[in-house]
């Protein structure tokens, strides 16, 4: 539904400063009717990435094709047709306060021509849909933080579209009110079929409602996928900002983190490797999540004597049994996914990409 090559957005250099590079060669592709959320700090590029989606913002170089629409090739008026079939909700709801709820749903209907009486029978169906059918003579004033995205939400939805791009909606809420809100976007793409590509700095959003994540910093994506295939992966600086763990281990011990998924997660691990195969293992630290209907979770296991043969085989056992092991701990790397922390050159490199240091732009 959304392919986006080597996307570039540069911003010339002014008052003797230097150019702004806030995306930098990203591609990317959500298929139709998932949830696709991109994560990273303030600075990262992810609202310049969005933007140029339905080129809010025009990309300095690169493609970006919307239901077999590549957007940077449409003159104005095609540009215009094919935005009407983009939603856009934004993290301050951007309503206007002299129109009443149902008013502020109608108005890209006003604007496309859409009969009246077609617009007010639109319009009731939206409230519905998101919940504020007794609401509609209000104003926006009179509504909580929740309900003033949930008419965002509706009015994003009044032409009909296909995709649905969501900038930050969630974070101006509390975390009750943001959970609604995720809960509402899951089901409208279920119900609906529709696209939506997200970006956010909360975690707790990609793993409450996204199918496919991104991790983005310095305007490069440094890891994307499925999420449920992120989060098993022993580098995925997704999965050590989900699964937080602990501990060194002492000298001359093989310390390692596994991943077990649905089933796996349910089994005696520990007990398993003591007995097979004579060893001492300690727990050094673990976490468990259920994640799309998933069981996952991450293990940090001291083993004794590197290299010996007991460890070995207990090594291989776990290999054969489809447990995902990587060497731990390593370089932190969800560092990446914080606000106020510097993103570490080496932090969760992908396909050789790595994110240079240099000036940022919001969002």
């Amino acid at each position: 539904m959304i392919e986006i090559r080597q996307l570039r957005k540069v911003y010339p250099a002014r008052g003797g400063g230097r150019e702004v590079v806030a995306v930098d060669g990203v591609d990317l592709d959500v298929g139709a009717g998932e949830i696709y959320g991109v994560l990273g700090r303030s600075g990262a590029g992810k609202s310049t990435l969005i933007r140029c989606v339905n080129l809010l913002e025009r990309p300095t170089s690169g493609s970006v094709v919307v239901d077999g629409q590549n957007m940077t090739a449409l003159n104005a008026r095609q540009l215009r047709a094919a935005r009407r079939r983009i939603g856009m909700v934004f993290q301050h709801f951007n309503l206007l306060s002299s129109r009443t709820v149902a008013g502020n749903v109608a108005l890209p209907l006003e604007i496309a021509g859409v009969p009246r009486r077609e617009r007010i029978r639109r319009v009731g169906e939206l409230l519905e849909l998101v919940g504020l059918s007794e609401k509609g003579r209000a104003y926006p004033a009179q509504l909580s933080g929740g309900q003033r995205q949930r008419v965002a939400i509706a009015r994003a939805l009044a032409g009909r579209p296909r995709v649905l791009l969501s900038d930050e909606a969630t974070s101006a809420l509390d975390s009750q009110t943001t959970a609604e809100i995720l809960d509402l976007l899951r089901d409208l793409s279920r119900q609906l079929g529709l696209t939506i590509l997200l970006i956010t700095h909360e975690l707790e959003v990609v793993k409450r409602i996204c199918d496919s994540a991104a991790v983005m910093a310095a305007g490069k994506i440094l890891e994307s996928g499925r999420v449920a295939d992120l989060l098993a992966r022993p580098d995925s600086a997704l999965a050590r900002a989900a699964f937080p763990l602990d501990g060194t281990g002492r000298e001359g011990s093989h310390v390692v983190d596994v991943v077990v998924r649905g089933a796996q997660a349910d089994q005696p691990l520990v007990a398993t490797l003591a007995r097979r195969f004579d060893l001492d293992v300690n727990i050094l630290s673990a976490s468990v999540r259920t994640i799309g209907g998933q069981t996952v979770g991450r293990l940090r296991l001291e083993l004794p004597g590197r290299g010996t043969a007991n460890t070995t085989a207990a090594l291989a056992y776990l290999a054969e049994n489809g447990l995902i092991v990587g060497d731990g701990p390593t370089t932190d790397v969800s560092q990446v996914l914080a606000d106020d922390q510097p993103v570490p050159e080496e932090a969760g490199r992908v396909e050789s990409r790595v994110a240079p240091t240099g000036p940022e732009v919001d969002g």
